[in-house]
Protein backbone atom coordinates (compact mmCIF):
# COMPACT_ATOMS: atom_id res chain seq x y z
CA UNK A 1 0.00 0.00 0.00
CA UNK A 2 1.39 3.35 -1.09
CA UNK A 3 1.56 6.51 1.34
CA UNK A 4 1.67 9.63 0.15
CA UNK A 5 4.03 12.11 1.73
CA UNK A 6 1.61 15.00 1.56
CA UNK A 7 -1.42 15.31 3.42
CA UNK A 8 -3.85 17.65 6.00
CA UNK A 9 -5.51 16.52 8.66
CA UNK A 10 -6.99 18.45 11.64
CA UNK A 11 -9.07 17.63 15.06
CA UNK A 12 -11.16 20.13 17.75
CA UNK A 13 -11.46 19.77 21.38
CA UNK A 14 -13.80 21.55 23.59
CA UNK A 15 -14.91 21.67 26.54
CA UNK A 16 -15.91 24.61 29.73
CA UNK A 17 -12.46 25.32 30.41
CA UNK A 18 -10.67 24.83 27.32
CA UNK A 19 -10.77 24.83 23.55
CA UNK A 20 -8.03 22.89 21.35
CA UNK A 21 -7.59 22.60 17.45
CA UNK A 22 -4.53 20.90 16.01
CA UNK A 23 -3.57 21.25 12.54
CA UNK A 24 -1.45 18.81 10.55
CA UNK A 25 0.44 19.48 7.37
CA UNK A 26 2.65 16.51 5.68
CA UNK A 27 5.66 17.31 3.08
CA UNK A 28 8.01 15.14 1.42
CA UNK A 29 11.10 15.01 3.09
CA UNK A 30 13.78 12.01 2.47
CA UNK A 31 13.63 11.65 6.23
CA UNK A 32 11.04 12.46 9.39
CA UNK A 33 11.04 16.22 10.52
CA UNK A 34 8.51 17.12 12.91
CA UNK A 35 8.14 21.06 13.81
CA UNK A 36 5.86 22.48 16.53
CA UNK A 37 4.04 25.33 16.95
CA UNK A 38 2.42 25.93 19.99
CA UNK A 39 1.82 28.50 22.85
CA UNK A 40 3.56 28.19 26.02
CA UNK A 41 3.59 26.09 28.15
CA UNK A 42 2.22 23.21 24.99
CA UNK A 43 5.37 23.95 23.31
CA UNK A 44 6.91 21.80 26.45
CA UNK A 45 5.02 18.92 24.94
CA UNK A 46 6.86 18.94 21.88
CA UNK A 47 8.91 15.77 22.67
CA UNK A 48 5.77 14.00 23.24
CA UNK A 49 3.88 15.24 20.18
CA UNK A 50 6.68 13.61 18.20
CA UNK A 51 7.02 10.35 19.92
CA UNK A 52 2.94 10.20 18.81
CA UNK A 53 3.64 10.95 15.24
CA UNK A 54 6.96 8.43 14.97
CA UNK A 55 4.54 5.97 15.53
CA UNK A 56 2.16 6.54 12.63
CA UNK A 57 4.87 8.64 9.95
CA UNK A 58 8.14 7.27 8.81
CA UNK A 59 9.43 10.21 6.58
CA UNK A 60 8.25 13.50 5.68
CA UNK A 61 8.24 16.93 7.01
CA UNK A 62 5.50 16.86 9.57
CA UNK A 63 4.07 20.61 10.77
CA UNK A 64 2.06 20.86 13.68
CA UNK A 65 0.06 23.95 15.04
CA UNK A 66 -1.57 24.05 18.13
CA UNK A 67 -4.30 26.45 19.08
CA UNK A 68 -5.25 27.05 22.53
CA UNK A 69 -8.00 29.05 24.29
CA UNK A 70 -8.22 29.03 27.67
CA UNK A 71 -11.25 30.02 30.30
CA UNK A 72 -9.82 31.14 33.81
CA UNK A 73 -10.76 31.11 36.31
CA UNK A 74 -10.76 33.92 39.12
CA UNK A 75 -8.14 32.47 40.53
CA UNK A 76 -5.84 32.24 37.94
CA UNK A 77 -5.38 36.41 38.48
CA UNK A 78 -3.09 36.80 41.04
CA UNK A 79 -0.85 39.63 41.90
CA UNK A 80 2.43 38.94 42.73
CA UNK A 81 2.67 40.99 46.27
CA UNK A 82 6.78 40.38 46.43
CA UNK A 83 7.33 42.32 43.23
CA UNK A 84 4.55 45.22 44.10
CA UNK A 85 6.16 45.44 47.63
CA UNK A 86 9.61 45.65 45.78
CA UNK A 87 8.57 48.70 43.49
CA UNK A 88 7.14 50.36 45.97
CA UNK A 89 9.40 50.04 48.30
CA UNK A 90 12.26 51.54 45.74
CA UNK A 91 10.12 54.65 44.57
CA UNK A 92 9.93 55.63 48.76
CA UNK A 93 13.82 55.33 48.93
CA UNK A 94 13.53 57.38 45.99
CA UNK A 95 11.54 60.22 47.26
CA UNK A 96 13.81 60.99 50.14
CA UNK A 97 17.23 60.60 48.66
CA UNK A 98 16.01 63.04 45.45
CA UNK A 99 14.63 65.00 47.63
CA UNK A 100 10.96 64.99 45.58
CA UNK A 101 7.62 65.36 46.26
CA UNK A 102 5.82 62.33 47.83
CA UNK A 103 4.80 60.00 45.75
CA UNK A 104 1.61 58.20 45.81
CA UNK A 105 -2.25 58.15 45.23
CA UNK A 106 -4.24 55.64 42.44
CA UNK A 107 -1.99 57.08 39.75
CA UNK A 108 1.15 55.51 41.51
CA UNK A 109 -0.61 52.13 42.30
CA UNK A 110 -1.39 51.85 38.22
CA UNK A 111 1.83 52.54 36.97
CA UNK A 112 3.27 50.04 39.20
CA UNK A 113 1.00 47.61 38.66
CA UNK A 114 2.25 47.57 34.99
CA UNK A 115 5.77 46.98 35.43
CA UNK A 116 6.75 43.71 34.66
CA UNK A 117 6.32 40.57 37.07
CA UNK A 118 3.77 42.56 39.49
CA UNK A 119 0.63 41.07 37.28
CA UNK A 120 1.67 37.68 35.41
CA UNK A 121 -0.01 36.22 32.54
CA UNK A 122 -2.60 33.90 33.74
CA UNK A 123 -2.96 30.38 32.68
CA UNK A 124 0.68 29.14 33.38
CA UNK A 125 0.26 28.48 36.86
CA UNK A 126 -2.53 26.56 36.36
CA UNK A 127 -1.56 24.18 33.63
CA UNK A 128 -1.56 20.82 34.54
CA UNK A 129 0.30 18.28 32.00
CA UNK A 130 -0.64 15.02 33.47
CA UNK A 131 -3.90 16.19 33.43
CA UNK A 132 -3.95 17.75 30.32
CA UNK A 133 -1.87 15.63 28.04
CA UNK A 134 -4.50 12.66 27.43
CA UNK A 135 -6.87 15.57 25.82
CA UNK A 136 -4.13 16.55 23.80
CA UNK A 137 -2.99 13.04 22.91
CA UNK A 138 -6.56 12.17 21.42
CA UNK A 139 -7.30 15.27 19.72
CA UNK A 140 -3.13 14.51 17.91
CA UNK A 141 -4.45 10.99 16.84
CA UNK A 142 -7.53 12.26 15.50
CA UNK A 143 -6.15 14.41 13.22
CA UNK A 144 -3.02 11.88 12.55
CA UNK A 145 -6.21 9.93 11.47
CA UNK A 146 -7.56 12.25 9.36
CA UNK A 147 -3.68 12.83 7.69
CA UNK A 148 -3.85 9.29 7.15
CA UNK A 149 -6.91 9.08 5.34
CA UNK A 150 -5.81 11.69 2.72
CA UNK A 151 -2.18 10.50 2.38
CA UNK A 152 -4.18 6.55 2.02
CA UNK A 153 -6.38 8.38 -0.59
CA UNK A 154 -3.51 9.87 -2.53
CA UNK A 155 -1.48 6.60 -2.69
CA UNK A 156 -3.98 4.95 -4.29
CA UNK A 157 -3.72 7.59 -7.46
CA UNK A 158 -0.42 7.28 -7.39
CA UNK A 159 -0.45 3.42 -7.20
CA UNK A 160 -3.00 3.74 -10.91
CA UNK A 161 -0.25 6.24 -12.33
CA UNK A 162 2.27 3.71 -11.39
CA UNK A 163 0.67 0.80 -13.19
CA UNK A 164 0.15 2.79 -16.34
CA UNK A 165 3.82 3.70 -16.42
CA UNK A 166 4.84 0.68 -15.67
CA UNK A 167 2.81 -1.26 -18.45
CA UNK A 168 4.37 1.78 -20.84
CA UNK A 169 7.85 0.66 -20.00
CA UNK A 170 6.92 -3.43 -20.68
CA UNK A 171 5.03 -2.71 -23.79
CA UNK A 172 8.54 -1.10 -25.38
CA UNK A 173 10.55 -3.51 -23.63
CA UNK A 174 8.83 -6.06 -25.74
CA UNK A 175 9.56 -4.09 -28.70
CA UNK A 176 13.22 -3.92 -27.82
CA UNK A 177 13.17 -8.04 -27.21
CA UNK A 178 11.60 -8.76 -30.73
CA UNK A 179 13.94 -5.90 -32.45
CA UNK A 180 17.57 -6.79 -31.25
CA UNK A 181 17.78 -10.71 -32.65
CA UNK A 182 17.47 -8.90 -35.65
CA UNK A 183 20.37 -6.11 -35.27
CA UNK A 184 22.95 -8.53 -35.66
CA UNK A 185 21.42 -9.89 -39.11
CA UNK A 186 20.97 -6.80 -40.31
CA UNK A 187 24.83 -5.55 -39.62
CA UNK A 188 25.70 -8.75 -40.93
CA UNK A 189 24.12 -8.27 -44.07
CA UNK A 190 25.78 -4.32 -44.30
CA UNK A 191 28.97 -5.31 -43.27
CA UNK A 192 29.01 -8.43 -46.48
CA UNK A 193 27.90 -5.56 -48.86
CA UNK A 194 29.94 -2.86 -48.03
CA UNK A 195 33.24 -4.83 -48.21
CA UNK A 196 32.34 -6.72 -51.14
CA UNK A 197 31.43 -2.58 -52.86
CA UNK A 198 34.73 -2.01 -51.48
CA UNK A 199 36.93 -4.84 -53.07
CA UNK A 200 35.16 -5.21 -56.34
CA UNK A 201 37.47 -3.12 -58.02
CA UNK A 202 40.45 -4.62 -56.56
CA UNK A 203 38.78 -8.20 -57.89
CA UNK A 204 39.40 -9.49 -54.08
CA UNK A 205 37.65 -12.05 -52.38
CA UNK A 206 37.03 -11.32 -48.75
CA UNK A 207 37.44 -14.24 -46.39
CA UNK A 208 34.26 -15.58 -44.83
CA UNK A 209 35.86 -16.36 -41.54
CA UNK A 210 37.14 -12.76 -41.36
CA UNK A 211 33.24 -11.70 -42.12
CA UNK A 212 32.04 -14.15 -39.09
CA UNK A 213 34.71 -13.01 -36.68
CA UNK A 214 33.70 -9.16 -37.35
CA UNK A 215 30.35 -9.97 -36.72
CA UNK A 216 31.08 -11.70 -33.57
CA UNK A 217 32.42 -9.39 -32.18
CA UNK A 218 29.86 -7.17 -32.38
CA UNK A 219 27.08 -9.54 -31.63
CA UNK A 220 28.81 -9.77 -28.46
CA UNK A 221 29.14 -5.82 -27.88
CA UNK A 222 25.74 -5.18 -28.68
CA UNK A 223 23.48 -7.71 -27.05
CA UNK A 224 21.48 -6.34 -24.70
CA UNK A 225 19.45 -9.80 -23.88
CA UNK A 226 21.00 -9.50 -20.24
CA UNK A 227 19.96 -6.29 -19.49
CA UNK A 228 16.31 -7.00 -20.81
CA UNK A 229 16.01 -9.44 -18.91
CA UNK A 230 16.82 -7.99 -15.41
CA UNK A 231 14.81 -4.85 -16.75
CA UNK A 232 11.69 -7.31 -16.85
CA UNK A 233 12.56 -8.68 -13.67
CA UNK A 234 12.44 -5.21 -11.98
CA UNK A 235 9.69 -4.33 -13.37
CA UNK A 236 8.03 -7.33 -11.80
CA UNK A 237 9.67 -6.50 -8.39
CA UNK A 238 8.16 -2.57 -9.05
CA UNK A 239 4.66 -4.18 -9.02
CA UNK A 240 5.27 -6.55 -5.71
CA UNK A 241 6.66 -3.62 -4.14
CA UNK A 242 3.71 -1.64 -4.21
CA UNK A 243 1.42 -4.63 -3.18
CA UNK A 244 3.50 -4.68 -0.03
CA UNK A 245 1.73 -3.75 3.69
CA UNK A 246 4.10 -0.81 4.68
CA UNK A 247 4.85 2.29 1.93
CA UNK A 248 7.57 1.18 0.17
CA UNK A 249 9.11 4.73 -0.75
CA UNK A 250 12.97 4.11 -0.28
CA UNK A 251 12.74 0.38 -2.06
CA UNK A 252 10.86 2.06 -5.17
CA UNK A 253 13.25 4.73 -4.93
CA UNK A 254 16.58 2.55 -5.39
CA UNK A 255 14.33 0.02 -7.90
CA UNK A 256 13.54 3.34 -10.35
CA UNK A 257 17.33 4.31 -10.26
CA UNK A 258 18.20 0.52 -10.69
CA UNK A 259 16.28 0.38 -14.11
CA UNK A 260 17.45 3.77 -15.18
CA UNK A 261 20.89 1.93 -15.28
CA UNK A 262 19.60 -1.04 -17.25
CA UNK A 263 17.96 1.43 -19.66
CA UNK A 264 21.13 3.06 -20.25
CA UNK A 265 23.22 0.41 -21.11
CA UNK A 266 20.81 -1.06 -23.43
CA UNK A 267 20.81 2.46 -25.26
CA UNK A 268 24.87 2.37 -25.13
CA UNK A 269 25.28 -1.10 -26.48
CA UNK A 270 22.15 -1.37 -28.99
CA UNK A 271 23.58 0.44 -32.59
CA UNK A 272 19.65 0.48 -33.76
CA UNK A 273 17.62 3.45 -34.69
CA UNK A 274 14.62 1.73 -33.23
CA UNK A 275 15.93 0.22 -29.95
CA UNK A 276 16.87 3.55 -29.17
CA UNK A 277 13.60 5.28 -29.56
CA UNK A 278 12.14 2.75 -27.29
CA UNK A 279 14.56 3.59 -24.84
CA UNK A 280 14.37 7.30 -24.74
CA UNK A 281 10.56 6.69 -24.35
CA UNK A 282 11.48 4.00 -21.55
CA UNK A 283 13.90 6.96 -20.01
CA UNK A 284 10.65 9.62 -20.40
CA UNK A 285 8.38 7.27 -18.34
CA UNK A 286 11.11 6.48 -15.40
CA UNK A 287 11.20 10.20 -15.23
CA UNK A 288 7.81 10.24 -14.07
CA UNK A 289 8.17 7.61 -12.21
CA UNK A 290 11.38 8.94 -10.54
CA UNK A 291 9.20 12.17 -10.02
CA UNK A 292 5.96 10.54 -8.32
CA UNK A 293 8.60 8.06 -6.05
CA UNK A 294 9.59 11.46 -4.78
CA UNK A 295 5.87 11.63 -2.94
CA UNK A 296 5.72 8.25 -1.57
CA UNK A 297 6.94 7.04 2.17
Amino acid sequence: MLLSMTGYGEAHYQSESLSLSIELRALNNRYLKVTVRAPEPYNLLEPEFEKVIRRTIRRGTIQLNLHCERQHAPGDFRINATALRSYLGQLRTMESELGIGKLGGEGLLAQVLALPGVVPEPGNSSFDADQEWPVLERVLGEALAKLQDMRQEEGRAMTQEFSLYRDQIAADLAKIRQRAPGVVTVYRERLRERVQSLLSELDIKIDRSDLIKEVSIFAERSDVAEEVVRLASHLDQFQEFMNESESPGRKLEFLTQEMFRETNTIGSKASDVEISRHVVDIKGTLEKIRELVQNIE
